[in-house]
């Protein structure tokens, strides 16, 4: 097969010949379950976007899953991704420079196909869209291609802590984010019958919904480009072709990630999420520091026999992950609108978890036997396409 900027061969951990790291791949099929079971929540319910609980899910056992999930992966999840998009970032200027290829037009060309995607997205699927969102940073990724790993480092830092700074400074004047419960409720009320309707009614809702979402992209998108740097500076110093000989700095974030960030995620989850700015302070502070840590285990439990039967098992969803993150929204559209089945506002959230696992159990078989005949998935194949402007070989018996 020949490789692209897209999908760049990169050095194996154990011969140091041009391979696959199919640990990236898997770190990536984890990031989309944890994506998963956050965004999924928004399809259940209109109430999630106005930052109240649906009062009629409001038992021990709702709150209880609602606080996991603020926990342990909200805020967490989409940064986890946004790291790994950073590390292919740097596989792929290799690639071209080994190559000879001329990367930036042909990245600009992708981030403008990537971008493209996210507004069908956002407007047929799923208002959270984060594609547009990457397909922007991107431009300022390409931008700093060639700055020292120090740099990039430090930049992430002072991103992350100015984000940080202003909610703290937003947090101590008293800004509220939801100033009046009772208008929220009816908000959400009105969301998910909306969301109940069909094809007309779900697209209005969700346009209605983008001007918050742009709101929310102050604080996402900062983050996520903070992300993007971090997983550069790793790709930069080959943190995942040779995780044997990282073991140490692996183990120092653990020590660092984990009290840190679950001490930063308990007064998340306490405070309500995104809802209280004091939490989403301390969640700015220290979810990149969980999530680090979340990478460096799975990193290091890949390393064992029972972790190479994982990667084996994850790893063909993470090599089409665009496909799967843009198929998740639409097995959820058809679940939960009018689209399809019509469960907004009618599933607790412990069954809401429990369909989104269902979801990915689907995704992981559907995966397997997709790349076991084809190079791409279906959307990868297409972006591919735009970026390279010419049809790439899509089936594994193709001819070279």
């Amino acid at each position: 097969m020949n490789p692209s900027i897209e999908d760049p061969p990169v050095g194996d951990r154990a011969s140091g010949t041009l391979s696959r790291i199919v640990d990236v791949d898997a770190l990536r099929a984890v990031a989309l379950l944890l994506i998963l079971v956050v965004n999924i929540a928004f399809f259940a319910s209109g109430y999630s976007f106005q930052l109240v609980p649906d009062p009629a899910h409001d038992s021990w056992g709702d709150q209880a899953v609602r606080w996991l999930v603020e926990l342990f992966l909200a805020m967490k999840a989409y940064l986890l991704f946004s790291f790994l998009f950073g590390y292919s970032f740097t596989l792929q200027l290799d690639s071209a420079a080994r190559r000879g290829v001329d990367f930036a037009p042909r990245f600009r060309r992708r981030l403008a196909g990537l971008f493209v995607l996210g507004i069908l997205h956002a407007v047929l699927l799923f208002q959270g869209d984060i594609l547009t969102t990457y397909a922007l940073l991107g431009l300022v990724l390409l931008a700093m291609r060639r700055v020292s790993v120090g740099t990039a480092l430090r930049t992430a830092v002072l991103v992350t802590g100015g984000i940080g700074f202003v909610l703290a400074l937003a947090a101590a004047g008293g800004t509220q984010l939801v100033t009046d419960p009772a208008t929220a409720l009816a908000a959400g009320q009105r969301s998910t019958e909306a969301l109940q309707g069909g094809i007309g009614s779900v697209i209005t809702e969700h346009v209605r919904q983008l001007p918050a979402m742009f709101g929310a992209l102050l604080v996402q998108g900062p983050l996520a480009l903070s992300a993007f740097l971090f997983g550069y500076a790793a790709g930069r110093r080959r943190l995942l072709t040779n995780v044997g000989g990282n073991r140490q700095l692996l183990r120092r974030v653990q020590q660092v990630g984990y009290p840190i960030g679950l001490a930063g995620a308990v007064i998340f989850a306490a405070g309500g999420g995104t809802a209280n700015l004091t939490g989403l302070t301390a969640g700015v502070l220290t979810a990149p520091l969980l999530a680090a840590a979340y990478a460096a285990t799975l990193l290091q439990f890949f390393q064992t026999d029972r972790g190479r039967r994982a990667v084996a098992v994850l790893a063909p969803a993470g090599r089409m992950s665009l496909s799967n993150y843009l198929g998740q929204s639409l097995l959820c559209v058809l679940v939960f609108t009018g689209v399809g089945l019509g469960l907004a506002g009618a599933v607790a959230p412990p069954v809401v978890v429990l369909i989104a696992v269902a979801i990915y159990g689907v995704q992981l078989a559907s995966s397997a036997a997709w790349m076991a005949r084809f190079r791409y998935g279906p959307v990868e194949w297409l972006l591919r396409a735009w970026t390279e402007q010419r049809w790439p070989r899509l089936r594994v018996a193709d001819p070279a």
